[in-house]
């Protein structure tokens, strides 16, 4: 334990988990904010770098490593991009040499996200014999043409496919959906989560198609958009297929039979620490006195190059008392169970007292319930979660 000497000063760090970005895809998608680049050679073919780029991730990785030193990780997710268009045996070497430079938890969950469109029969099971224990498998949609308008590379039979061969493969998954998309209505969403809880997943997320900043649907929004009466709708029908089918909703958008719960987004949301490592990768990471948000170089290019010469961090900065707060409550307010107090004052270094009015303007609201010892979003609170969460800004 680390004593509490002054206000910011954590009294214990938290879990530590690694987070791999593996930044390319076939297809940049229309509604994609995250770091992803296309990548082909000359004659128009996906050509992967893996190798060199595998190298920089390790470079990366060793120059980062005084930062947690005598820190366990419990966690590997291994995010991009598309991180199944890299071959198992790239896969194998990469996870291999974390091991041989990261302490790994006996029983470490290690996950990996999977296009259906890069799969191959036996793919999958090459990734779980690499180490890989859990896969992530966009699949968004089983209709053609809501895939077709969503700008995915694979069609229904593909998806279905990639299904059945993690359903053999691997002991727990996770199957992507989206909803309210484009001329999507209740029962064409009926229809895709039918079909998805066919399979029985263990693992179920479950996205509202928005349209971000600095996307191709920002500059050309989709039509035919359902309107928000119809979104609730279709959250509704969600909530209700989905307990009746066995799964849980433990977090605003994650669905889940008991213990198939992902375990590296419960560190994130329980205001957890995580080395980022890759193009774009961001961390986190906790000391004694401080807490530190870290950016590596987005462009996979310019990162190759920094991270061979040491310098793959592109931004670190301090997040200052006054955010922290606000921080955590981003993350643990997703949570159907909220978060404790004491887990509160032990992550943020602050007194229960500096969210004190905010907790209770949200209690009024009829958005959080509490006891003595724990907070939690209502149904309400789930559903309004960034009105939640912005009551806790610090302006």
């Amino acid at each position: 334990m680390i004593p509490l000497h002054k206000p910011g000063h954590l009294s214990a760090l938290p879990p530590l988990s690694l987070y791999v970005h593996l930044p390319w895809c076939l297809q940049k998608c229309p509604y994609c904010d995250f770091n992803s680049h296309e990548f082909r050679d000359a004659q128009g073919q996906v050509a992967l770098p893996e190798t060199r780029y595998i190298e920089a991730l390790l470079r990366d990785l060793e120059a980062c490593l005084p930062q947690v030193w005598g820190r366990r990780v419990h966690t590997v997710f291994i995010g991009g991009g598309t991180p199944s268009l890299f071959s198992p045996a790239s896969i194998d070497r990469l996870l291999g040499d974390i091991r041989a430079r990261l302490p790994l938890e006996a029983g470490c969950e290690i996950t990996l996200e999977a296009n259906p469109g890069t799969f191959e029969t036996d793919r999958f099971k090459g990734f779980r014999d690499a180490g890989v224990t859990r896969l992530s498998i966009g699949v968004q949609s089983f209709d053609d043409a809501k895939l077709k308008a969503l700008g995915r590379v694979h069609n229904s039979d593909q998806a279905r496919a990639a299904i059945d061969e993690a359903r053999r493969a691997f002991e727990t998954f996770n199957i992507d959906l989206m909803y309210a998309l484009p001329g999507q209505s209740l029962a064409d969403l009926q229809s895709d989560l039918q079909q998805a809880l066919a399979f029985q997943p263990p693992h179920l997320s479950l996205y509202h198609l928005t349209v971000e900043p600095n996307t191709r649907f920002a500059v050309q929004p989709p039509r035919d958009l359902p309107d928000e009466d119809t979104a609730f709708d279709m959250l509704d029908h969600l909530a209700e297929a989905t307990a009746l089918a066995g799964l849980t909703r433990y977090e605003v958008s994650a669905y889940a039979r008991p213990g198939h719960q992902c375990l590296h987004n419960l560190n994130y949301w329980q205001f957890g620490d995580y080395l980022g490592i890759g193009a774009g990768a961001h961390g986190k990471i906790s000391f004694p006195d401080r807490i530190v948000r870290t950016v590596r170089w987005r462009e996979p290019a310019t990162y190759m190059d920094k991270a061979e010469q040491g310098q793959a961090c592109s931004n670190e900065n301090e997040v200052p008392l006054k955010a922290r707060a606000f921080e955590y409550m981003l993350n643990a307010l997703r949570l159907k169970d909220g978060f404790e107090l004491n887990r509160f004052a032990e992550r943020t270094g602050l007194s229960v007292t500096a969210i004190a009015q905010p907790l209770a303007e949200a209690e009024a609201k009829g958005l959080i319930e509490r006891d003595l010892h724990r907070v939690w979003p209502t149904a309400r609170g789930l559903d309004f979660l960034s009105d939640l969460q912005a009551l806790f800004l610090n302006d």
